[in-house]
């Protein structure tokens, strides 16, 4: 069998990060994904009324940035559910990270292995994933796509969030017939900021700040228009010795851009890069019957103090749009991004060290007119990525690799969708994607290196698959009245298998690898109502979601497999209020059931799924804009640890935060002080139950409170 690294970091991660030694676990792996640039947008007729400033989801979107995403329709993809976040809601939020400000979206869900220091490897879950969110949530930056070939998921904390314009959050799985695979529980698309908005020919911030466990911070940015000309510079940098012992973090990051723009041609070349460097303390272990609870005895401490990971990213992309005649445009991006990564379990004679490059061209074509009397919008083009895999496993860094793993994955797509205004007050769209991967993998195997053990260990056969698959989408949203609208749609999406789920986990394991592993597909159909009108702003939906073939790890046989069936359903609402020009309240509710549908364990809940969840705040402009009071309560339910698909263990404890910010601005000066969860909640969201023993697991535990100082300066 063939075994390419992100199921070795995984599994590894899980070891070093304390699991116990009877299990074998794969948690989320944290990987790092840059800044790319940009995709295309379409609109419907109905003009979208831009968020006040300071909600933090608007129910009704501000105006989409057609070069950088897909999304269709003054409410994204018609029939859909469909939240932005605007940069002035990022700007008001008590939360430090970009997972903090989307875990205020209904639905959203976080899981932390890394002591949550600047959201480093934190994963989000849209729809209840649990331990497999990373491959069944599509993050996509200027609509391009961000997920790897590989388990490793990605690292929202390495996109600088001064630099974020918006981000959408579509839910469900409609958006896989623009996006493409991953995108089962939904699509989180970061739009980034450019220097083409027309305001002062130089511009620039700076800003610092210093936070709790020794943390520093620092971030610039840099705007300049000239002509046609505007150019675009963010970067931050940030070092913290973390909550945890071993659980330091040193990052760097920035993106880069030269944009030029007339009425009838845009162009652009974008640049982005990330390192970082992050200790792994692992897990805290409880087990109650030899009296052991390292939660309570050691919260901080560290069971592997010396394991590590580094990553680099560097990433490049260009692109045009231009006018042909009234109406159509064509719309051609390239790009290639250069993903590097090493990684030191000491805890398991283990080294890692891996490079990852992705080419890809997405051409796609416009067009707006009319068909048979109704307004038309149509989205179609070709999405090619080719990426490159390369893996070397040593026992100790600087000796000879026992292996070292080659793959290749292309995909190319051809997809369609149309959105028609077929009453004045009634829009419908449709949609279908086509697309074909092809997957090669090789393994080169030194049985004479250190720590090789043949027979046990040997070099694995090749891997070579090709597939096609399709994703379906259709949509209808009807505006009752000029305040109410209501919205409904149906979708079948996929997710084809990574190469390390194929492949297996564990260095020298031989026997588990899964070549036959089967594409997980998705069936899911919405429903829903918005409406607007004096200051109020409400959003909810029902959605229904039947999975086949879903792909899971069996920790007791370690080899990846097709689940039985699977369901999921719930609903989200949303909602803001503008009580006066000085007050806005918010807040947002979620009810996910993620169960088992047939099989062993039918009607039993998918681990890692709390049931409910929900957030409320408000933001209050105290004193104009000189003093301003933001605050952000956030709580969920219990959830099934990883590893108890027999719902047998404990369960991960429901718990709260409440997260405040006081801030302000005089001329050009600006400052904030927040404290993140005010009231010390000592809790924990990821935890893994043991194979063998109930009552025993291992938890990753996140800070208690968390003060944060800010200055800053614009010009």
């Amino acid at each position: 069998m063939l075994l390419c690294s992100g199921a070795l970091i995984s599994s590894l991660q899980a070891q070093q990060a304390g699991a116990l030694p009877e299990i074998e676990i794969r948690p989320p792996a944290a990987a790092p994904k840059q800044t790319q640039k940009p995709r295309r947008s379409k609109q419907s007729r109905a003009k979208p009324k831009p968020a006040p400033a300071a909600e933090p989801v608007a129910a009704v979107p501000s105006p989409i940035n057609e070069e950088a995403s897909r999304l269709v329709g003054a409410n994204g993809i018609v029939g859909a559910s469909t939240s932005v976040i605007t940069a002035d809601d990022i700007k008001r939020s008590p939360g430090q990270t970009v997972q903090d400000v989307l875990a205020t979206v209904p639905g959203v869900q976080l899981q932390n292995l890394y002591g949550g220091v600047n959201g480093a490897g934190t994963t989000v879950d849209l729809r209840g994933f649990g331990a497999f969110a990373s491959a069944n949530t599509l993050v996509l930056i200027n609509g391009r796509r961000v997920n790897d070939v590989d388990l490793a998921g990605v690292d929202l904390s390495t996109v600088p969030l001064q630099s974020i314009e918006r981000i959408e959050v579509t839910r469900g799985n409609s958006g896989a017939v623009l996006y493409g695979d991953n995108a089962v529980g939904g699509v989180i698309n970061i739009v980034t900021k450019t220097g083409a908005d027309g305001g002062k020919a130089v511009s620039g911030r700076i800003e610092g700040g210093v936070s709790s466990f020794n943390q520093r911070f620092g971030n610039v940015s840099a705007t300049t228009n000239y002509g046609p000309w505007s150019t675009s510079v963010f970067a931050n940098a940030i070092k913290s010795d973390g909550y945890r012992v071993n659980n330091a973090l040193e990052q760097q990051d920035g993106v880069g851009e030269l944009r030029y723009h007339t009425p009838d041609l845009s162009a652009y070349f974008n640049v982005s890069g990330d390192n970082q460097r992050l200790g792994l303390p692992g897990g805290r272990t409880v087990d109650p019957s030899i009296g052991l609870n390292q939660l309570a005895t050691d919260r901080r401490g560290a069971t592997n103090p010396f394991d590590w990971a580094n990553k680099q990213g560097i990433n490049a992309t260009a692109g045009f749009t231009k006018s042909l005649w009234n109406g159509a445009e064509i719309i051609v991006d390239g790009g290639v991004r250069n993903k590097k990564q090493q990684a030191d379990f000491v805890s398991t004679s283990s080294y890692v060290d891996t490079t990852l490059q992705t080419w890809s061209l997405t051409p796609r074509l416009s067009l707006k007119n009319s068909v048979f009397g109704m307004t038309s919008t149509v989205l179609t083009g070709i999405d090619y990525y080719n990426a490159d895999y390369d893996s070397s496993r040593s026992q100790t860094a600087g000796v000879a690799p026992i292996h070292v793993y080659n793959l290749n994955q292309q995909t190319v797509a051809g997809y369609w969708q149309q959105t028609l205004g077929i009453l004045p007050s009634t829009d419908f769209s449709y949609g279908a994607r086509l697309q074909n991967v092809s997957l090669s993998a090789r393994d080169a195997f030194n049985g004479s290196a250190p720590g090789a053990f043949p027979p046990f260990d040997s070099q694995h056969l090749p891997l070579n698959t090709e597939e096609n698959n399709h994703a379906l989408h259709i949509g209808l949203e009807h505006r009752l009245t000029e305040n109410v609208s209501v919205f409904a749609r149906a979708a079948q999406a996929f997710r084809t298998p990574n190469v390390d789920e194929r492949i297996g986990v564990g260095p020298d394991a031989g026997g588990n690898a899964n070549f036959n592993l089967k594409t997980q597909t998705s069936h899911d159909a919405e429903g829903g109502i918005r409406i607007h009108g004096g200051g109020l702003d409400i959003q909810s939906s029902y959605f229904d979601m039947h999975l086949k073939n879903e792909i899971h790890f069996d920790p007791v046989n370690f080899v990846d497999t097709n689940l039985d069936p699977t369901h999921r359903y719930g609903t989200e609402t949303n909602a803001t209020l503008q009580v006066n020009d000085d007050v806005r309240l918010r807040g947002g509710f979620a009810y996910t059931r993620a169960v088992f549908e047939e099989g062993l364990y039918a009607g039993n809940d998918v681990p890692l799924v709390s049931r409910l969840s929900g957030s409320a705040g408000f933001s209050w402009n105290v004193w104009q804009k000189y003093v301003v009071l933001d605050a952000t309560l956030r709580a969920w339910g219990s959830r099934r640890m990883d590893n108890d698909q027999a719902n047998t263990q404990l369960l991960i404890p429901a718990n709260a935060t409440l997260d405040l910010k006081l801030s302000g601005e005089y001329d050009r000066y600006f400052w904030s002080f927040g404290v993140n969860n005010v009231l010390n909640a000592l809790y924990y969201d990821y935890a893994i139950a043991s194979t063998f023993t109930d009552g025993r697991f291992s938890a990753y535990p996140l800070p208690g409170r968390v003060y944060t100082l800010k200055v800053g300066a614009t010009f």
